[in-house]
């Protein structure tokens, strides 16, 4: 997946799931304060993106993570390594 798709899955289901305005979720939405997730939100979004790829992530590779950019750099590291 290209970093443009990974962005695309993420908005998908933040508007979906989490009942988000897709106009909300842009590259530098804080996941915590802007979109209003809590840790819980953040699993299930994990669990849903490990799913989606196919690969298994560590929370070790979570633990930094606080913008939507900061979640499909993730994903891109972890599917393109």
């Amino acid at each position: 997946m290209e970093k443009e798709e990974i962005l695309a899955e993420i908005k998908s289901l933040l508007v979906k799931q989490f009942e988000l305005e897709e106009e909300q979720i842009t590259p530098e939405a804080n996941l915590f304060t802007d979109l209003d997730l809590d840790s819980i939100d953040a699993i299930d979004m994990v669990v849903f993106l490990q799913k989606k790829t196919g690969k298994k992530f560590s929370p070790e590779q979570f633990k930094t993570v606080r913008t939507v950019n900061d979640v499909v750099e993730v994903v891109y590291q972890i599917t393109h390594s």
